[in-house]
């Protein structure tokens, strides 16, 4: 199938690779120094759309392809206040979109460890929730899309909290409080570590997902590119997931 790329950065251009060879082809390669090339593309020229922009372009870009008719797969994170709009756009328009704040099997096998845990410390309120990402020092949003995901995990199972929050930095993290509480933090090359950790006096137990590469998000984006293509509505990972 033709995919066009709608972010051509480091996440693009190993989406590209993945991409061919599973033999596809690329359709185009957009991103912000060439957006004006977007118009030139023809709506049969483009079978399916893997959307890995920036927060500020996502909106645009995702309702752009909703007019041309494109089934669009999309990993940025940072512009979720606009999702209840861009969902009901695309059911207005007969159209198919994918997110996910994160496309590797392995991270979401950790969402739902996550709330499985989550489950089981709701009896437990000596124990303190709270959270910490790592990611690479070019990442533009904070907390990462998997943190907040991670966070409404808890949020679903863990009563007494009601919303998340970001700690700020060298500050201490806040143990009496209806959020959860979230540090970010900006390393190197990280692709990206999520830790989930119950603090009480006496012990800690924690969960932590380790990514070694960005092979895992772009071989999920290339799979929920293929599995979208002739599909209409809004879907995510579990479904893609059930049916895998």
């Amino acid at each position: 199938m033709n995919i066009l790329l709608l972010g051509y950065g480091k996440m693009g251009k190993t989406i590209e690779k993945i991409a061919l060879e599973r033999d596809h082809q690329i359709a185009g390669r957009i991103d912000a120094d060439n957006h004006a090339d977007l118009a030139n593309l023809e709506p049969d020229d483009v079978d399916v759309v893997i959307e890995f922009s920036s927060p500020e372009s996502a909106t645009e870009n995702i309702t752009y392809c909703f007019e041309r008719g494109w089934p669009i797969v999309s990993g940025t994170t940072g512009w979720l206040s606009h999702r209840t709009e861009i969902e009901s756009l695309c059911r207005d328009r007969k159209g198919a979109f994918f997110y996910a704040s994160n496309y590797s099997i392995g991270v979401n096998l950790f969402f739902r460890l996550n709330k499985v845990l989550a489950h089981f410390m709701r009896n437990y309120p000596s124990y303190q929730v709270s959270m910490t990402e790592i990611h690479h020092t070019e990442k533009k949003d904070a907390p990462s899309g998997t943190a907040i995901t991670l966070a409404e995990g808890v949020m679903e199972h863990l009563p007494n909290k009601q919303r998340w929050v970001n700690k700020e930095p060298d500050k201490a993290l806040i143990t009496s409080t209806d959020a959860v509480e979230i540090e970010s933090l900006r390393e190197g090359t990280v692709p990206g570590t999520h830790t989930v950790r119950y603090d009480s006096d006496v012990d800690r137990i924690e969960i932590t997902h380790t990514a070694h590469s960005r092979q895992g998000f772009a071989l999920g984006a290339v799979v929920a590119a293929e599995w979208l293509v002739g599909r209409e509505g809004v879907f995510g990972m579990d479904d893609l997931l059930g049916e895998l």
